[in-house]
């Protein structure tokens, strides 16, 4: 890089984990935080640098990256609980760049980029896609919107950290405009993968023979060949749990309701998502979706082997 940056990486779980290791194995220096204890010593077993508060991160980092949950969460980082305290907001150098990679209501970026250009902060609306193992892998892809300054201040960072980085407009917004669509093909496809692998089930069709022969048939998507094996093998561990597509497609769904858009499939996956959720399984794999319909068949799942 011609002008090397300092990365910070708040929130270190499977794909802020990856994207801060990716980028200090392409020769970014990367600083990690996280409230997980867990999370803070598996990067520093893989030879990451901690910062040991906010502001510390803030002091060292020309450029932040926020994978954390959701945007409630986003804006405690971004402005601090109690409105501009505490928060990068307050902390940050003038010139630094906030890449905030949540899936967020599109509405919600531009608002925090204008409150961070008071302050001199550059603000792209990044979220991002691929799951644990791309984001391990560096090959992440990167929905990026923002002014032109904000990306020419973030240098070479993004593409240290994805695989694809896709530039689509020169405003906060439609960076979130686009996975929003992503996570609502997502959301449909696995919810449509959860109810036609118990569909076969049901039927008799042997389980592990389907997946196969669906995966080399036009029938097969992505979220098919990569959720169903949890379901083969009987394990629920979250990688993206129901819970993250209740609140996704609700996402989706407010902005539909917004723009007096239908969307019946998206409130028909929604509505399977909250159901496993009420069942007592919004903390396990996506992929869980399949127990709804277990439990409405009598089918017997795949257990996990000792």
């Amino acid at each position: 890089m011609s002008e090397a940056k300092v990365l910070g990486v708040i929130g270190l779980g499977s794909m802020g984990y990856g994207a801060a290791v990716s980028a200090m194995k392409r020769g970014v220096s990367t600083f990690g935080l996280d409230s997980s204890a867990a999370a803070r010593e598996r990067f520093a077993a893989a030879g990451g640098q901690l910062a040991a508060s906010l502001a510390d991160l803030a002091a060292r980092c020309d450029v932040v990256q926020l994978l954390v949950v959701n945007a409630m969460q986003t804006e405690a980082v971004l402005f601090g609980r109690n409105d501009d305290e505490g928060g990068l907001a307050a902390t940050l150098r003038r010139g630094a760049v906030v890449i905030a990679s949540a899936t967020v209501d599109p509405t919600l970026p531009p608002q925090w980029e204008a409150r961070l250009a008071e302050r001199g902060i550059h603000l792209i609306d990044g979220p991002v896609s691929g799951g644990a193992k791309k984001a391990a892998e560096g090959q992440m892809t990167v929905m990026a919107s923002g002014r032109p300054e904000a990306f020419a201040a973030a240098g070479a960072v993004l593409e240290a950290i994805a695989g694809k980085v896709y530039r689509l407009g020169d405003k906060a917004g439609i960076g979130s405009t686009v996975k929003m669509v992503n996570q609502h093909l997502a959301g449909v496809h696995i919810a449509a993968a959860c109810e036609a692998m118990a569909l076969g089930m049901r039927a008799g069709a042997d389980p592990a023979s389907l997946y196969e022969v669906i995966c080399n048939s036009a029938g097969m998507s992505w979220m098919f060949q990569n959720r169903v094996p949890h379901i083969l093998e009987g394990d629920y561990t979250p990688l993206s749990s129901v819970n993250i597509f209740v609140k996704d497609l609700g996402i989706v769904l407010d902005a539909a309701r917004k723009l007096a858009f239908p969307l019946p499939l998206a409130a028909a996956a929604h509505q399977l998502y909250l159901a496993t959720a009420a069942a007592g399984h919004g903390n396990e794999d996506d992929a869980a979706v399949v127990k709804f319909y277990a439990a409405l068949a009598g089918l017997e799942l795949p257990q996990k082997k000792a």
